[in-house]
């Protein structure tokens, strides 16, 4: 008979050797299916009363809403879907009303056929039995007219909080576009409240839901310029500041305190990085600085905007947000009592800790150690005014997100986006800083695959440039599943912020002007020696993969005579900025805003020469950058001694994938070249 101490001591035994097989099995990698799956939950948000939930669940090609009260987690969801559009989004908007949003293939037939996508916000309750759009609209006169209401996909401005039946929604079709309305979402019955003209670009509501700033942008003698309004009590619109784009000058009204004559304004006029201020509307007069990050822009403040919120005041400051390494909806610094209270709570119950993490000021080289979350964070997906009740994700750049509920202080997890994936096998992300030729700080981000995986360094590598260029990566789980695909195929990944990306300061920023192919690219070049110096890749076996502006990088990659990549795989690249600057920037300000910052190497002119294979995949349905900038350098490209592999992938835009095969196909291409291919047998 066993005593219970054999029985435990049989018991550790079994743990101990399980254990030590866990140990030494290898991290299993994600398979393409499981890559290009849809998250199995995701888009969680909480009701303004805390009463339900809602998330989306994902059934094979399709997504569905599930709601729950918060109160009956164990209790089967009311399911809502879809017959002909696909949900891609859910948002509560009212105690029981949702915001629904979806999309679908449009083939437009007007003088040619132009294939893309529609994208429209429905209203229902919490059952989907009524559905309506945001705002009412006329029947059109004709139908064109007819056409363009169809295709309208009016925006929620501001929800309202406290008043149980009003929106105010922005809408953007025809002669009303940019007008605001406010909505009763009982009757579907709706008032203009705001009437604007092409010139307008954005509204921000006081606590109150009034319009009180707008921004306007047009151009002038000096070049294109954005300003800021304020309405007087009057009734009038006055300008109060003026930013000129060409010297990177922002100056935005991010929201007004319980006090509606001070404004919180960021700016970095003067500076490399943003601040945010106090203003005094009435005076004209900028007050004291709120908060200054020394290394990263400030970005915005989080205002509790409810009069019903409990202990938690009307109009309190809650934190300030900043475009630190994830981005600003994870890097925010808490300063209201309860806020920091809760957030201790997340940390403390999830075991999140802040350890240090060295950063380098883009301005002027200096560095210092400052505290971060360098493998997850959390994210605050919506709450209750009285912060009692929220919902939050949790994630890092080799973590997916994860799910969860705090309801009156007591935490429970709602589901993980990819459960079967097996986050030992997509290694390792940080934040690193190498020096260009001249001397420039990079900030980069690079993903390390796992040992246990793959073995010790050098690895395999890929420089992996953004899009944009005015664009920024973070140390945030990649769902385009790029990074993971390829950490968890035994390469390493570098995806360097090179000058030009915005979010690391004005000089990072303005340093790309008119650099495209040029010093832009010798970013990334000299990012792959570093990989090279530091250990981490092996030469001769590094590729450089991107997407729209990055795919440019690729085409640039290939027809510059460096040495440092075995191959390059170009998606939806642009191959001519000449051709595409004239198609697409017809209106003034967007010329004038970007003229003078897209010039330097035109792929297209060196195609047939190019110096490396190459891979180039676009989709029929993108119109951001249209598929002929492919055609175009791949028809000259092969005219080259080089080999040059074309995909054009039915019913794809500019992303993301419109079916789960989709997903799955562009994966699986990338895969192969980058392990089959890559000019002879794989990198």
């Amino acid at each position: 008979m066993w005593t219970m101490s054999r029985l435990r001591m049989s018991a550790l035994a079994f743990v101990l050797a399980m254990a030590a097989v866990a140990v030494q099995a290898k991290p299993t990698p994600p398979t393409i299916q499981q890559l290009a799956a849809f998250p199995k939950m995701s888009g969680f948000t909480i009701s303004p009363d805390g009463k339900h939930i809602a998330g989306l669940e994902s059934r094979g090609e399709e997504r569905v809403i599930l709601v729950w009260g918060t109160d009956a987690l164990d209790k089967p969801p009311v399911t809502i879907g879809s017959q002909r559009m696909k949900i891609t989004g859910v948002q509560f908007i009212k105690n029981d009303l949702l915001a629904v949003s979806m999309w679908q293939p449009y083939d437009a037939r007007l003088d040619k056929l132009t294939k893309t996508f529609v994208n429209k916000l429905f209203i229902t309750d919490l059952g989907g039995k009524n559905w309506n759009e945001p705002i009412p609209q006329d029947r059109g006169m004709s139908r064109i007219e007819e056409k363009l209401i169809a295709l309208s996909n009016p925006t929620v401005l501001d929800r309202l909080v406290d008043d149980p039946d009003h929106i105010l929604v922005v809408n953007d079709v025809r002669g009303s576009a940019g007008d605001v309305f406010k909505v009763n979402v009982r009757n579907n019955r709706a008032e203009r409240v705001h009437r604007a003209d092409e010139k307008i670009a954005g509204y921000v509501t006081d606590l109150d839901g009034n319009i009180r700033a707008r921004e306007r942008a047009d151009v002038d003698t000096t070049g294109a310029y954005v300003v800021a309004e304020i309405k007087e009590p009057s009734g009038n619109w006055v300008e109060h500041f003026r930013s000129y784009v060409k010297e990177r000058d922002e100056v935005r009204i991010a929201g007004f305190a319980k006090d509606p004559n001070i404004a919180f304004v960021v700016s970095n006029v003067g500076l490399d990085k943003a601040v945010i201020y106090e203003y005094d509307v009435a005076a004209r007069k900028r007050k004291e600085i709120l908060f200054q990050h020394r290394f990263f822009d400030a970005s915005g403040v989080l205002i509790n905007r409810s009069k019903n919120s409990g202990d938690v005041p009307f109009g309190e400051i809650l934190g300030v947000t900043y475009d630190g390494p994830r981005s600003d909806l994870y890097d925010v610094q808490w300063t209201s009592p309860k806020a920091q209270a809760r957030d201790k709570g997340i940390r403390d119950a999830l075991g999140l800790k802040r350890r240090p993490l060295k950063v380098t000021d883009t301005e002027n080289g200096q560095s210092a150690e400052m505290e971060y979350d360098l493998d997850a964070s959390y994210r605050i997906l919506s709450s209750t005014a009285d912060l009692a009740n929220v919902v939050f994700a949790v994630d890092g750049a080799a973590r997916p997100p994860e799910y969860y509920l705090l309801r009156n202080g007591k935490l429970t997890m709602l589901a993980k986006a990819y459960p079967e994936v097996d986050t030992a096998s997509l290694g390792k992300a940080r934040l690193v800083y190498y020096k260009a030729r001249d001397g420039l700080d990079i900030p980069a981000f690079v993903t390390t695959p796992s040992t246990d995986l793959c073995g010790p360094a050098p690895w395999p590598a890929v420089v992996h440039p953004h899009g944009g260029p005015w664009a920024r990566d973070g140390m945030e789980f990649d769902g385009s599943m790029w990074v993971p695909l390829m950490t968890s195929r035994c390469m390493a990944v570098l995806q360097p912020q090179f000058r030009g990306s915005n979010g690391w300061g004005r000089k990072l920023w303005k340093a790309g002007d008119a650099e495209w192919g040029q010093k832009m690219q010798d970013d990334k070049d000299d990012g792959a020696k570093w990989l090279v110096d530091q250990g981490i890749a092996q030469k001769g076996r590094i590729a450089m993969f991107g997407f729209s502006y990055g795919g440019y990088s690729a085409m640039a990659a290939s027809v510059r005579p460096n040495g440092l990549y075995k191959c390059a795989i170009a998606g939806a690249g642009v191959s001519d900025h000449k051709r595409i600057w004239a198609q697409f920037y017809t209106n003034p300000f967007f010329r004038e805003r970007q003229s003078a910052t897209v010039n330097g190497l035109n792929p297209i002119d060196k195609a047939n020469a190019i110096e490396i294979p190459i891979m180039v995949y676009h989709g029929d349905r993108d119109q951001t950058v249209p598929l002929e900038q492919s055609d175009w350098f791949v028809s000259k490209a092969k005219s080259s001694k080089q080999p040059v592999v074309y995909h054009e992938i039915a019913d794809y835009a500019h992303g993301p994938a419109w079916t789960r095969k989709i997903m799955g196909d562009q994966l699986k291409i990338i895969e192969d070249y980058l392990l089959k291919d890559c000019g002879a047998k794989g990198l």
